[in-house]
């Protein structure tokens, strides 16, 4: 799954400080990837033509269960980063997708 989300005007170096912090604490992240059935994600930050897009890649075994437990997670990362996020982000960026193809199973 990928979301790109634009970065409110200012808080580019909020969002950078956080994505290195959470490069930091790798092991508090990983108790959360296992919380929700997550096996990777990725952070990209791109400047778009209205400002600062993340573009923000997950995979994950199941999404909706994923979802549930970030939502329900008490864990302080999972408290910060909600914060953090809800903070420095400002609603879904304008994007073209092109292509989304899954492999079937």
């Amino acid at each position: 799954m990928i979301t790109c989300m634009r970065v409110k005007p200012g808080e580019v170096d909020s969002l950078r400080d956080w994505m290195a912090e959470l490069m930091v604490r790798r092991d508090e992240v990983q108790e959360t990837f296992k919380q929700e059935t997550t096996r990777h994600e990725i952070a990209i930050l791109l400047d778009g033509k209205d400002g600062p897009v993340l573009v923000y890649g997950m995979e994950a075994e199941d999404f909706e269960v994923g979802r549930a437990a970030y939502l329900a997670s008490q864990l302080p990362i999972d408290l910060q980063h909600r914060h953090i996020m809800s903070r420095v982000l400002d609603g879904p960026a304008d994007v073209e997708q092109l292509m989304n193809i899954s492999a079937s199973t």
